[in-house]
């Protein structure tokens, strides 16, 4: 079955991503950095800043961080 790459909207930051079939494949580099959280506690690594509709109505939301 082909690939499907998906095409993310707005503020999404440091995720790329492909639907496979049925799985929902997500890719984020763990070397990137977009700054402080907003309670500054950890590094955003990667975000969807909130959730974000795909196709077949499935919706999903994302954050990646580190402590500093």
């Amino acid at each position: 079955m082909a690939q499907v790459k998906l095409q993310f909207g707005g503020e999404v930051k440091g995720v790329t991503g492909y639907i496979d079939g049925k799985k929902l494949v997500l890719e984020v580099d763990l070397s990137k950095e977009f700054g402080d959280s907003k309670s500054g506690k950890t590094v955003v690594i990667a975000s969807t800043s909130g959730t974000v509709r795909l196709d077949g109505g499935v919706m999903i939301g994302l954050n990646v961080n580190r402590k500093k």
